[in-house]
């Protein structure tokens, strides 16, 4: 299946579009971005120049995705989502000289596969949102969030996990987390920082 491309919608000519994506009304797609396949990019989102974007990922109205920022497959970006790329902006130099493409280096959000932005959600760069992880809506992140994990809040906090399904997970009495939707169970531990990881449990043998 060819790219789907709206009349209304601007794509560079030097982007990249994978088979069976659709571009709506009024989207942006900016120079050298690449989009896989089976992607959805609603009215108004914007991709912004030399932005990776892998399969089956859904952008959905006026998200703003800016360079360079990388999402894996799977990714589901809400309503309204910002992904920034520069921790101190300005307009003007200290000397009120407007500043140009070249005055300033832009850093990067990556969205790691399966991982879900809320409506809202503003994540600012430079941040790592894991695998499978779910970002609340009005969460604003300012900090990696580990795989599976669920943020909410402003500065974002996790406050639990959430499995591939993007059901909350509930605490077994083994120490072990079940989804309650597929029954999928995964074991939490400590990262060498002491921080807690969540992964999948290994099947039963």
């Amino acid at each position: 299946m060819t790219p789907r491309i709206t009349p209304s919608a601007q794509v560079d000519p030097s982007a990249k579009l994978g088979d069976g994506t659709t571009v709506w009304d009024l989207a942006q797609i900016r120079e050298n971005a690449r989009l896989g396949s089976g992607c959805i990019v609603s009215r108004g989102a914007y991709v912004g120049a030399g932005v990776q974007i892998g399969d089956n990922v859904k952008l959905q109205n006026h998200a703003l995705v800016y360079e360079p920022a990388v999402l894996e497959d799977g990714v589901f970006v809400g309503p309204a989502v910002v992904l920034t790329n520069d921790r101190e902006p300005r307009s003007v130099d200290p000397d009120g000289t407007l500043k140009r493409g070249g005055d300033w280096e832009a850093v990067g959000v990556h969205v790691a596969e399966g991982a879900s932005l809320g409506a809202r959600s503003v994540c600012v760069a430079p941040v790592r949102i894991g695998r499978w992880a779910m970002v609340a809506a009005g969460a604003v992140v300012t900090r990696d969030v580990p795989d599976f994990g669920l943020v909410v809040g402003v500065p974002a906090r996790r406050v639990g996990w959430v499995g591939r399904a993007g059901a909350r997970l509930t605490e077994g009495p083994d120490g072990t987390w079940e989804c309650p939707r597929t029954g999928e169970r995964y074991v939490e531990k400590p990262a060498e920082d002491g921080t807690p990881v969540l992964t999948e449990a290994p099947e039963a043998s």
